[in-house]
């Protein structure tokens, strides 16, 4: 895992926590809510495909 995939994944984070910290103070929860959702989706994904890239290693080094 590289170290460049901590730091974009803390930077989502960062950016999707102020941006739900704004729309809330704006009275707009319904799509803070959404925004939040979806960051936490989108790197869910991410670490979905690194771990599947980890199982893949894994069959290959193991020939199965």
């Amino acid at each position: 895992m590289d170290v460049e995939l901590i730091f974009q994944l803390a930077g989502a984070g960062i950016i999707i926590a102020a941006l739900n910290q704004l729309l809330s103070r704006a009275g707009r929860d319904d799509i803070a809510l959404l925004i939040t959702i979806a960051g936490l989706a989108g790197g869910l994904y991410v670490v979905v495909q690194q771990v599947n890239g980890l199982f893949d290693g894994i069959k290959r080094i193991f020939g199965l």
